[in-house]
């Protein structure tokens, strides 16, 4: 007797940041319903033109511009930079590199190597099974 398992249904919000897009610039229909997890696999796995869109262009969420720039959503928000930002924006950043990107890509780089400093120190603690 094995039941066919409920649809679960993922709200607009949380689809956009696991597809990794800026809601607001999504289509009306996706930010007002509800997506079971079928229809976010598919979408997924047959990405219609505006994810595609979306993903290439932007305008892109905070963490896909502090991913897209190598810093943190801290380094984004002591810079100022409070708006989604587009592909075109971000690659205008990167050419011509503000004195406060340099300043925290820097500041990244430090804290990603302090962080696998302190993961290598952890694991060599750690008694061996």
């Amino acid at each position: 007797m094995s039941a066919e398992p409920s649809s679960q249904t993922m709200k607009p919000a949380t689809a956009a940041k696991k597809l990794g897009i800026y809601l607001p610039a999504a289509p009306a229909e996706f930010q007002e319903n509800a997506l079971t997890r079928e229809e976010f696999k598919n979408l997924q796995d047959n990405p219609p033109a505006w994810l595609v869109e979306l993903r290439r262009n932007g305008p892109h969420p905070r963490p896909e511009v502090a991913r897209k720039l190598n810093v943190s959503i801290g380094g984004l928000t002591r810079a100022g930079v409070s708006e989604a930002l587009t592909s075109a924006e971000i690659t205008a950043l990167l050419q011509a590199p503000p004195e406060w990107l340099v300043t925290e890509r820097s500041t990244h780089a430090k804290a990603r190597e302090e962080a696998k400093l302190a993961k290598e120190r952890s694991a060599k603690r750690r008694p061996k099974s």
